[in-house]
């Protein structure tokens, strides 16, 4: 966006903040909405571990987006409820115009956003909150990102901070995006959680109170649960909306996050009903809780990858002699089945089966220790060289036992003369130390967040994402030219052609070491009702009910 745009949006914010006449504690101007009854029941969830936070444009993990995501928040566009086929959110229709540059959003009237012991909204959702909510992310001069200094992996990774050219407020509930090049996959971007729209209004109340991170842990939203509160590693405790825009959407009165570490723990709190939902089931727990009379075990096809990257930026991992040859020494057939456990098959490519596109023709390097030495030798790694091998301290479906697969790669490195010394951190640290590219080489995986296949090429390879989801921080420009051309055809069967050469590609250079594809069972009390599997990774709440 160039500075005179960048001035020009900063003033519309400036404006509509300047006008906006609630504060922290202001009283409701009047009812927007009469409230609806929700059930008094409670849903208990024991999910597997605390959020990084609870806005959804600084984080990636599912964690943290089924925490606020889908509970808090909604999108202008979004994905409907087991499925990857979009539906209007809080914009109730949106026209494309010929070129594809220009993308107008008709917005849904009559929304409120939640309020809480601080702050309650006097007016309703509008064009102001869509503005403020993509211009945080794009335009760092603003007053709020002066006082909240945050970054935004998924809009910067995806390449969206330089595709928007301009978001214009047409009048108060229509707002229109201009691109700056055409983008196939833009509206499924637009579903995605960091484009979740947050309250200028009550940003703007926290940057007078000067509580701009606020919006981080007291977040308010217009989704289908309110937040109530948090307490670290222990419990998140929200209330249904009775105002929720999408009617009879909210069938449970309270929703609590109990988070529960351990897996086996999780599993024992669901058998004696101290909840009704779990969160990733260990292979091994599969044959219990099936058998279980009290329980259901819904299954899908896994939406997912876990993999092994190697950080380019550090010798001798630049090598791609060295990053086949560690690739070959690991037995993947064995942590298949010891991980897995038949819930998981081997990866090859750098997505799944299910996505279209994948390339059915490219082939795994084979398990071979012993030109896997040779290679390494080659390469001019010495016996006995040492590199550091990241473990995940959580549980996910694409990896349920990180460091039981970080010891199985150790000891297969070890026979090949390579040293590796296991490190693991708290998640979000984790996180953190490996946007900066800390680790020599780390366990990670990818659940698929929209259908598309830029969502793995692109987060998970392109030079855009190399300070977020790019864990191995490989970038190549042929590559990331190849994906440019992709983004920008809106012809399937071109994109599909380019996707295969990109894959062809990456299996050349191997950034990293495709492990296992999961499937995805859910766990749930026989007494849930209009659950849903999210093939995108995510438990949803809305659509359920106890009976």
């Amino acid at each position: 966006m160039n500075k005179n745009r960048l001035i020009r949006a900063a003033r519309v914010i400036s404006v509509v903040t300047a006008t906006v006449s609630a504060t922290l504690a202001a009283p409701f101007a009047a009812p927007f909405a009469q409230s609806a009854s929700l059930p008094n029941t409670t849903l208990v969830y024991c999910s597997e571990g605390s959020p990084a936070g609870f806005d959804p444009a600084q984080y990636t993990a599912s964690t943290d987006f089924t925490a606020n995501t889908f509970t808090v928040f909604n999108r202008l566009v979004e994905f409907e409820r087991g499925g990857t086929n979009l539906e209007p959110g809080l914009a109730e229709k949106w026209d494309v115009s010929p070129d594809g540059l220009h993308y107008t959003f008709h917005l849904r009237h009559g929304v409120t956003f939640h309020s809480n012991d601080v702050f309650k909204p006097t007016r309703e959702f509008d064009a102001d909150d869509v503005i403020f909510t993509f211009q945080r992310m794009m335009n760092p001069n603003l007053p709020f990102n002066q006082a909240y200094k945050a970054q935004f992996p998924y809009f910067v990774d995806m390449g969206l901070a330089k595709l928007i050219s301009s978001i214009d407020k047409i009048d108060p509930y229509t707002v229109r995006f201009t691109l700056k090049e055409v983008n196939a996959p833009f509206l499924q971007d637009m579903a995605m959680e960091f484009a979740s729209i947050q309250s200028a209004e009550y940003a703007d109340a926290l940057l007078k109170a000067g509580h701009a991170s606020d919006l981080n842990s007291k977040p308010i939203g217009t989704g289908p649960f309110i937040f109530k509160r948090y307490t670290k590693d222990t419990v998140i405790r929200f209330d249904g909306n009775p105002n929720y825009w999408k009617k009879d959407a909210v069938k449970i009165g309270k929703l609590v996050f109990a988070i529960t570490v351990d897996p086996g723990v999780r599993v024992q709190k669901l058998k004696r009903n101290e909840c009704q939902v779990m969160s990733y089931p260990r292979p091994a727990d599969l044959v219990s809780l099936r058998s279980d009379p009290n329980l259901q075990l819904p299954s899908l096809p896994g939406f997912n990858l876990g993999y092994l990257a190697y950080n380019v930026l550090h010798k001798p991992l630049d090598n791609v002699q060295v990053r086949r040859a560690l690739d070959m020494a690991i037995n993947k057939t064995a942590i298949v089945e010891s991980i897995y456990q038949g819930a998981g098959q081997r990866a090859t490519n750098p997505m799944p089966p299910t996505q279209w596109s994948y390339d059915k023709t490219l082939k795994a390097l084979p398990y071979d220790p012993v030109k896997a030495r040779a290679l390494l030798a080659q390469a001019g790694v010495k016996e006995g060289a040492e590199i550091t091998l990241w473990a995940m301290p959580v549980q996910r479906p694409y990896n349920p036992n990180a460091r039981l697969m970080a010891e199985m790669i150790q000891a297969d490195w070890a026979k090949v003369g390579v040293k590796a010394k296991i490190v693991t951190y708290e998640w979000g640290e984790y996180i953190k130390r490996a946007h900066a590219g800390e680790q020599d080489t780390m366990l990670i995986g990818w659940n698929g967040d929209n259908g598309d296949p830029d969502n793995w090429l692109g987060v998970l390879l392109g030079c855009d994402a190399v300070n977020g989801s790019n864990y191995s921080k490989w970038c190549s420009r042929p590559f990331d030219d190849m994906l440019k051309q992709a983004r920008e055809s809106t012809d399937r069967t071109q994109r599909t052609k380019l996707y295969v050469q990109l894959q062809q590609i990456f299996a050349q250079q191997l950034p990293f070491s495709p492990i296992a594809h999961s499937t995805i069972y859910q766990p749930l009390t026989k007494n849930v009702v209009g659950f849903k599997i999210d093939p995108l990774g995510y438990t949803r709440f809305d659509g359920v009910s106890l009976k």
